[in-house]
């Protein structure tokens, strides 16, 4: 009989917790299936669920964020994940510090090459739309 390997951990990190890490978090869930236990969480979580504007994309796209509660990131989140996401720089940069030197967890950038997910907060629903098909269409990148 052979055992299937354990779910990769992945936390995905932004400012809130209201737009882009519940976002890619539902991604990443929904297309690693079984492969994955995913988490999401921000720097400030201040408010009580997800974006209603990225919520609407996300329906669109064939995600549901209802049910979605923002969650403040901690050093214990870090630790308990394989690999953490963050959707920016600054947050990156926010997440070692977090984190200590002592961390052993794979941080990096949602996006490769470096690119930071831009923040839609304040923007439009066609900025909204933008970040959630750059979210998608990095998520392949972080799956096994």
């Amino acid at each position: 009989m052979t055992t299937s390997p354990p779910p990769r951990r992945i936390l995905t990190v932004c400012l809130g917790n209201y737009c882009r890490s519940p976002f890619a978090a539902r991604v990443l869930a929904d297309l690693g299936g079984a492969a994955v236990e995913v988490r999401s969480a921000g720097l400030a979580a201040a408010w009580q669920e997800a974006h209603p504007e990225m919520a609407a994309v996300a329906a669109v796209l064939g995600y549901d964020l209802t049910g979605h509660r923002p969650t403040r990131v901690s050093r214990e989140l870090i630790e308990w994940a394989d690999l953490v996401l963050a959707m920016d720089q600054s947050v990156l940069d926010r997440l070692y510090a977090l984190a200590g030197p002592d961390s052993t967890t794979t941080m990096r950038l949602y996006l490769d090459h470096d690119r930071d997910v831009p923040d839609p907060m304040g923007r439009s629903a066609v900025e909204f739309a933008y970040c959630a098909l750059l979210i998608e269409a990095g998520a392949a990148r972080h799956l096994p």
